[in-house]
């Protein structure tokens, strides 16, 4: 970044600082993770010149024949990585995404069946300022209040009821396995399509730790920059029957050019995910959380529904006199970044919120281990016993230090910091 330096240090210091942030802080953010260094090197590449409008071998703009080259090899990754039949690489982001499934196979007004935001749902999946909120008559079923695991027998009685166009299955929140075996047979009684969005399990079920939906569901979206650890962007997979129709709504339906090196990154994380490797780190993963959040509950804490089986989990705070928002500002002053998240059936609004939801994806990149999730999970709690405390934060603020230099990040990167 000499160049950059050089011509704009503005904005060279903060992408310094944000990397100081990144290299010094104990991330635990469910959806975000840590991309290589080949990802970066794809994404910051001179692709981004080229404006793609269209599909390879159909573009509106000649000299196409190399971005061509890169999509095509994008869609053959994810098509071998998932089983999937038709695949469209191109949509910027996770809800761009789902927008091109509503507004492919509904029309406004029609009823949806999807996961209630509270429970475990995402915007896109009815909120109602989100656009899927506002277009469709979104129909919301829950967990089950006892054990706070979805209840299919409740969501085929929902679906019974009011008969929706389309089903919608997966989660931002939800740390538990989903059958979607069983959605797709209640999607089956009532002649409902089935949609589900795997933005944050990709990677689980990429290694083969979560089942695929992509044999049971008509459409299946998902993002790139969680567990699958790529660039930030969204993708698209259907069945071959469904392929025209959902390539039309991405462009020009919703979108116009492609970001061609955000798609050149999204194939280098395809290849990645093909590799034996990244199975072992999507187990660890597993591990990590199942360990954090046995630590968390061995100091006190209430795990909704009582575990994990996937990368994340949620932290019940109501016995600990702490709300989420609170909770998720004082960890952050400490160098420890999670997020303020709804619990089911949470009596507090979302912005103030009664848990935090801690995800494991990026402290594993980092080569962490379930030790380290059992010494993460004692900062965390130091940090929540006594938040008023600076003496305390600046204690265990030294303990992030100490714990995260063991898993330096971007090594040249850092090199270059330390000069600075």
């Amino acid at each position: 970044m000499d160049s950059l330096k050089k011509k704009d240090p503005e904005i060279y210091k903060t992408i310094l600082d944000e990397a100081k942030r990144e290299n010094n802080n104990l991330e635990l953010i469910a959806s975000e993770n840590f991309v290589s260094e080949e990802v970066l090197e794809a994404q910051g590449s001179i692709l981004t010149n080229k404006y793609a409008e269209g599909y390879p071998g159909a573009r509106w703009y000649n000299g196409c024949r190399n971005v061509d080259v890169v999509e095509e090899i994008a869609i053959a990754r994810a098509k071998k990585l998932f089983g999937a039949e038709h695949v469209n690489v191109q949509p910027h982001a996770g809800t761009p995404a789902n927008m091109v499934i509503y507004f492919a196979m509904l029309n406004p007004g029609d009823t949806v069946l999807a996961m209630d935001l509270a429970c475990g749902g995402h915007l896109s999946h009815g909120n109602p300022h989100n656009f899927s909120g506002k277009f469709y008559k979104i129909i919301s079923y829950g967990v089950s209040r006892k054990t706070e695991m979805l209840d299919y027998d409740e969501i085929a009685s929902l679906a019974k009821q009011h008969r929706p166009r389309m089903i919608v299955a997966g989660a931002s929140a939800y740390p538990r396995m989903i059958d979607f075996k069983k959605f797709r047979s209640i999607a089956d009684s009532v002649g409902a399509y089935l949609f589900v969005d795997i933005a944050h399990i990709a990677g689980l079920v990429a290694a083969g730790l979560h089942q695929n939906p992509v044999p049971y569901a008509e459409f299946v979206t998902s993002t790139t920059h969680k567990t699958l650890r790529g660039p930030r962007g969204g993708f698209i997979m259907c069945k071959k029957e469904f392929a025209k129709k959902i390539d039309i709504e991405v462009f020009p339906g919703a979108q116009g050019g492609p970001l061609m090196h955000i798609i050149a990154a999204k194939a280098v994380c395809f290849k990645e995910a093909l590799l034996p490797e990244f199975k072992t780190y999507q187990k660890q993963i597993v591990k990590n959380a199942k360990t954090f959040s046995e630590e968390m509950a061995r100091l006190g804490y209430r795990i909704t529904s009582g575990g994990t089986d996937t990368h994340l989990f949620l932290a019940d705070l109501t016995n600990k006199n702490i709300t989420g928002r609170d909770a998720a500002a004082v960890l952050d002053r400490a160098g420890i970044t999670a997020n303020k998240n709804l619990i089911p059936y949470d009596t507090r609004p979302p912005h103030i919120a009664s848990g935090i939801r801690i995800g494991t994806p990026a402290v594993t990149t980092r080569g962490m281990k379930e030790a380290e999730m059992r010494q993460a999970a004692r900062l965390v709690d130091q940090v929540l016993s006594d938040p008023e405390n600076e003496k305390n934060l600046q204690l265990v603020r030294k303990g992030v230090d100490k714990l995260v230099r063991k898993f330096p990040l971007y090594k040249n990167l850092i090199r270059r910091l330390e000069k600075e």
